[in-house]
């Protein structure tokens, strides 16, 4: 199990039952557990529809797209079955959160896909799990089990006359099934690609049915908002970014750990209060605010809310909410590197701008740090990185365009540093310090 930290400005909401041994069936009933399902099951599909839309739940794996909203784009009638898909491919470095809802509530996020299924007429729901994982996969695994023995799911479910299933899956380790069509092309048995959209899942997904697919965090707030109704969820954040948020704080901090702060957290407070500012003294560098796809902030720019809008207007994004703190010992262009050797690494292939642009990258980022470098690579980086932007079949294309681009913008000097094979401020700071005393 993973350790559990606090902090007094946290608002428990999703993570209110980490820790009280809910993964157990009857503890998860004293907290209140399946409530919230019970309560659905007595109201019209429109009427949870727009509780959760009023309710300002935006989706919580990166995308912020109004969680009721999507919901009604699913046709009322189809020819063929609905389905509910839970995506717990929780893959973006930086990002932790989802792993803790399966590790400690289990159960939030089956009762938040059961009530996801009534809102749209679906009787099928999918949970899946990260590849990397597998010991969460025993977890859901009994949950499922424990709630079938107790008539929670299957047939009748709460005697309701109503039927559902639930399945979990297991991925295999690949970062872009995190995408929600190649999600559901993993879990077709096949390769895992984006598909061509439109059509989008609501109307054409898993099986050609109509599929909602929602973040596992987002799941597992559903209960909270049937239960303390849309107002309360929309008032503890600011407009149209109603909640609470699990941020995963890491790197150069002092207190890192997943907290759950209100929507429109202020981020430079979320580094130095809640995280505990730098080690030794350190001065900040620079900021990952939601996860390694995000452009990243400079010091000078950190004193923002931190929602989807405020993010958007401040020139990142929230994404996942995985915020990675850099102190100025980094070297931006290793830090480069290293994100776009994963990003390589995990495009599957299929296009030629994310294929082909994340190698040459990969590879001239190499050359240039290693002292390789020439002065026409640093823009010919930032070239390739804006030529991928938009165009690719899936984001991951773009995943790997923002940050590089903001770090050559907001970090030319160190990239200009490297060449003819200088070292970087801190580097050369470094050789200094360790050359000997003469007497």
């Amino acid at each position: 199990m993973a350790e559990l930290v606090s902090h007094p400005d946290e608002v428990r909401v999703v993570s209110r039952r980490f820790g009280q041994g809910a993964t157990n069936l009857d503890r998860y009933l004293e907290l209140d557990g399946y409530k919230a399902v019970q309560k659905a099951l007595t109201m019209q599909p429109d009427a949870i529809v727009n509780e959760v839309k009023n309710s300002g739940l935006r989706g919580r794996g990166g995308a912020g797209f109004n969680t009721g909203m999507k919901w009604s784009f699913v046709p009322k009638q189809s020819a063929k079955p609905k389905y509910v898909l839970c995506n717990g491919d929780e893959s973006e470095p930086g990002t932790c959160k989802d792993r803790l809802i399966f590790e400690h509530d289990p159960h939030a996020v089956i009762e938040g896909t059961v009530i996801a299924g009534l809102a749209v007429g679906s009787h099928t729901g999918y949970i899946y799990i990260r590849g990397e994982y597998r010991y969460l996969l025993e977890i859901m695994q009994k949950a499922i089990a424990d709630a079938y023995a107790r008539g929670f799911l299957g047939k009748n479910i709460f005697g309701s006359g109503y039927d559902f299933d639930v399945y979990w899956h297991g991925g295999a380790g690949a970062y872009e099934v995190g995408e929600e069509s190649a999600l559901m092309e993993s879990l077709e048995g096949k390769r895992g690609i984006p598909r061509i959209r439109p059509p989008f899942p609501a109307v054409v997904g898993l099986w050609g049915g109509p599929t909602v697919i929602n973040n596992a965090e987002t799941l597992a707030s559903i209960p909270h908002i049937l239960l303390g109704g849309a107002d309360w969820y929309a008032n503890l954040g600011p407009p149209k970014n109603g909640g609470t948020r699990l941020f995963c704080l890491s790197g150069h901090l002092k207190r890192p750990g997943v907290y759950e702060l209100p929507m429109g957290y202020n981020l430079k407070k979320m580094i130095y209060d809640v995280g505990g500012g730098i080690p030794g003294g350190r001065k900040l560098k620079a900021v990952v605010p939601g996860g390694s796809s995000t452009p990243l902030m400079t010091p000078d720019e950190i004193d923002v809310p931190m929602d989807f809008d405020s993010m958007m207007k401040a020139g990142s994004m929230l994404g996942s909410g995985g915020v990675v703190v850099l102190d100025d010992t980094t070297c931006m262009v290793k830090f480069a590197l290293r994100i776009m050797k994963f990003y390589q690494h995990e495009s599957c292939g299929w296009c030629i701008p994310c294929r082909e642009g994340t190698d040459w990258l990969k590879k001239t980022l190499i050359r240039f740090h290693s002292g390789g470098g020439l002065k026409k690579d640093i823009d010919n980086i930032l070239y390739l990185s804006q030529n991928m932007l938009g165009r690719t079949f899936c984001p991951l294309g773009d995943a790997a365009a923002m940050p590089t681009i903001s770090i050559v913008k907001k970090f030319r000097q160190e990239f200009e540093d490297h060449l003819e094979g200088q070292p970087c401020a801190f580097e050369k700071e470094s050789k200094i310090e360790q050359l000997p005393v003469l007497a």
